[in-house]
């Protein structure tokens, strides 16, 4: 007998379906799904359901249709700082994709690529890539290595390495669309079963919807090709640290060149030192101040002194047949680097006593890491942000928003803590904002400097590229309404009844 609650009906009729271990309605387990680390309070699940395949995803996405329930789809649910694996409003339906559909479908040697589930993480596909003996190499994020693959790659993350644009690397998709179609994307859109260019040819004939699925809710992707790169002889990462604040524009301007002519294969990082620093170390002020005051420019300079680094500290890698081969290059970035005579050169044994380094140099090799979110102990209560904004790779404009944005975090009492990840033409700016989440008055804070920061870049025409499920609906008011509207038609013709995540990404 149907009840007066669609969430219910829909857990029993997907239990029916697709077995009992399939949904859960259980408390504990909504209430873990629903927590996070944004300025808000938890948001709680209506369910949470664990389909095994894209069958599976298609029975889930028709019950939907049929009870009007509202899906809430995620892979690892590993997004830390962006919204973690909570849904975007209370009573969503979470799909869990990542802890059944986690297989590795293929790995092709020859043409260098993987076919994946949503549930298969960085560290799974590494340690996958190992225990074959490959010649190929992922390319890892800076953490969680338990984070989705796909979700990354969906989600416009990036990694390390000469494939770190994931989105990019990926290549022929199969989706559930919010109507209950299932398609492929590229060439596996041909009808058959055998498609031997899906996986490498990303340009088919007609339009190239994969696109559509990135950072949206038109659909629930349940497999990815990606793109895999021959791992190199040797790979030599390198570092540099300047000391002041302003080096900043210098190193963006040295940056660029050599990402133009990709001289430098890898993307390259210029980090800023609290970022690095909270990876290893605790606000030292934070009791005297109780956190109202963001830490001082003496409390940052003892860190730097103690860790042997600058303001900023650069890194990245290059490639070759042995340490030997490419040693004259790490001289010629050295030359470039150190011109002015304010930057310093780390070499890499020293490096490797550096912990906060450790991050980028298994980054740059292939090697998955959590060391990064060791910063979320910078200060204590949980709380955490991320703020993905950029610009083009010059100078006089990374600096003027570098020195805006230190403002803004200083006067909402918090650090700032930022690294730029930049590549010939784009640097994605990456601010971390780590408040106590347990503190009413710092949890405000953090939430209105996050909301200046966005302002900042907005009123100079920079957009934010990630951002916390909390404030999708504040950037895609920031759009011009055409756009908008795009995006609503859309909706609208893959998604009738709006069941896929409403609100995500901000379309409704």
């Amino acid at each position: 007998m149907p009840s007066n609650d669609p969430i219910v009906d829909f857990a029993n009729a997907a239990a029916a379906e697709l077995g009992a271990d399939a949904i859960t309605l259980g408390d504990d387990v909504l209430g873990r799904y629903g927590e996070h680390t944004l300025p808000c309070a938890d948001v709680r699940p209506g369910a949470v359901a664990y389909p095994d395949s894209t069958a599976a995803v298609q029975t889930l996405v028709r019950l939907a249709n049929r009870f009007r329930v509202q899906l809430y789809p995620i892979s690892n649910g590993q997004n830390i700082g962006l919204g973690t694996r909570s849904p975007i409003r209370p009573g969503q339906v979470v799909v869990d994709l990542g802890r059944r559909m986690n297989r590795i479908l293929e790995v092709n040697e020859a043409l260098g690529y993987c076919v994946l589930e949503p549930g298969v993480s960085f560290r799974a596909m590494h340690d996958e890539l190992q225990r074959r003996e490959s010649k190929l190499m992922i390319s890892p994020t800076a953490g969680p290595s338990q984070g989705s693959i796909l979700a990354n790659a969906l989600d416009k993350g990036g990694g390390s390495g000469a494939y770190a644009d994931h989105f990019g690397m990926s290549c022929g998709m199969e989706v559930v669309l919010g109507n209950g179609d299932v398609i492929r994307t590229g060439d596996g859109s041909l009808a058959g079963s055998s498609h031997p260019n899906w996986h490498v040819s990303k340009y088919s004939f007609g339009p190239t919807l994969d696109g559509l699925f990135s950072q949206s809710n038109f659909g629930i992707v349940t497999r990815v090709g990606m793109w895999l790169m021959p791992r190199p002889p040797h790979i030599e990462p390198f570092f540099f640290t300047f000391p002041d604040d302003e080096d900043l524009g210098e190193i963006v301007e040295r940056i660029r060149p050599l990402k133009l002519s990709n001289f430098v294969p890898t993307l390259i990082r210029a980090t800023n030192d609290l970022y690095l620093l909270s990876s290893a170390a605790t606000n030292p002020e934070y009791a005297t101040t109780g956190g109202k005051r963001s830490l001082s420019d003496e409390g940052r300079a003892a860190l730097r002194r103690q860790y042997d680094l600058g303001s900023w500290t650069v890194s990245g890698a290059v490639y070759g047949a042995s340490r030997a081969a490419v040693q004259p290059q790490i001289d010629r970035i050295a030359q470039h680097f150190l011109a002015s005579g304010k930057g310093r050169q780390i070499p890499l044994e020293e490096a490797e006593e550096i912990g906060p380094l450790h991050i980028a140099i298994n980054s740059n090799t292939g090697v998955p890491t959590d060391s990064e979110l060791k910063m979320l102990g910078w200060r204590p209560g949980g709380g955490a942000i991320w703020l993905s904004a950029g610009s083009p790779v010059a100078g006089d404009i990374v600096n003027d928003l570098q020195a805006q944005a230190r403002r803004i975090c200083q006067d909402h009492g918090l650090e700032y803590l930022l690294s730029n990840v930049c590549g010939a033409r784009f640097a994605r700016a990456i601010h971390a904002i780590i408040y106590n989440r347990e503190d009413a008055d710092e949890t405000a804070r953090a939430d209105a400097c996050y909301r200046a920061l966005a302002k900042l870049f907005a009123d100079r025409g920079i957009f934010v590229g990630r951002a916390p499920t909390l404030y999708h609906g504040f950037h895609q008011a920031q759009r011009m309404p055409e756009f908008v509207r795009a995006c609503a038609s859309i909706k609208a013709a893959l998604d009738p009844n709006g069941v896929i995540a409403p609100g995500k990404y901000g379309i409704e």
